[in-house]
């Protein structure tokens, strides 16, 4: 080591002592003093967690123009986050969307550890399990909105377009997701589209949120307006997400 390497590293030990001998001389121990330095880092960037569906839409909404403009914030997502989150945790958002490798929600909405409880599956393709883990949040933990997430070129839903057009099933487990897309399928076909295959996935994301809204255990929640279900799109294109239906008001 150098002589001014070890002076420097002498100098940062003798300023770090002094910093702590000046706090236990105002009456706080170290352990208090650390304890202050964790409160201050640990207030999450994006002030509280919002309690409201107008809030959460807002939220995520902000954080989706973040993302489309490249102003992010990155919010929560350090080791001080995940310690306080380590015992409980109460996400704001549930959402719903396709496992696409291009539209991971945390990135999309720039939340952090803790914002948003999130299941994908292929098309948003839905079944009692997927169903039941949208409902979690909600019934469990209050959470007040639920976003159902499709998005641009969408390749579960073209294969299961061109699968159920043709009457080809699609391999091993691939087909139940073509056949849980059916009613998108058969809606679309009644309808003219330029693009058959994305007017399908944006049927789909309609057709599964106004089905959560109403369903047994959610449409109380909704009715109460302590819940919104939002259905909604992602370009792959320009990274911002469209709302088609359930924005609360």
């Amino acid at each position: 080591m150098s002589v001014q390497a070890d002076i420097s590293g002498r100098r940062t030990l003798l300023a770090g002592a002094a910093s702590l001998a000046a706090a236990c001389l105002a009456g706080c121990s170290s352990a208090e003093v650390m304890n202050r330095t964790h409160k201050a880092v640990s207030a999450p960037l994006t002030g509280p967690s919002p309690g409201t569906p107008k809030a959460a839409y807002e939220r995520l909404v902000e954080g989706n123009r973040r993302w489309v403009t490249n102003a992010l914030q990155h919010p929560d997502r350090d080791p001080t986050r995940r310690e306080l989150l380590a015992a409980s945790q109460q996400p704001y958002g549930a959402v719903l969307s396709c496992i696409d490798s291009r539209v991971p929600p945390e990135l999309v909405f720039d939340t952090g550890l803790g914002d948003l409880f999130v299941m994908r599956s292929g098309g948003v393709a839905v079944g009692p399990v997927i169903t039941g883990s949208v409902e979690y949040g909600p019934m469990t933990s209050g959470t007040p909105l639920i976003v159902v997430l499709g998005h641009q070129r969408c390749g579960a839903v073209s294969a299961a377009y061109k699968a159920l057009r043709e009457g080809k099933p699609l391999p091993g487990n691939l087909q139940v997701i073509a056949q849980a897309l059916r009613p998108a399928y058969e809606q679309t076909v009644r309808q003219s589209s330029a693009d058959p295959a994305d007017a399908m996935a944006r049927a789909q994301v309609k057709l599964t949120a106004n089905a959560l809204r109403g369903n047994r255990d959610l449409a109380p929640l909704v009715s109460k307006g302590v819940l919104a279900v939002v259905s909604a799109y992602y370009s792959l294109d320009t990274g911002q997400v469209e709302i088609l239906n359930g924005a609360p008001a």
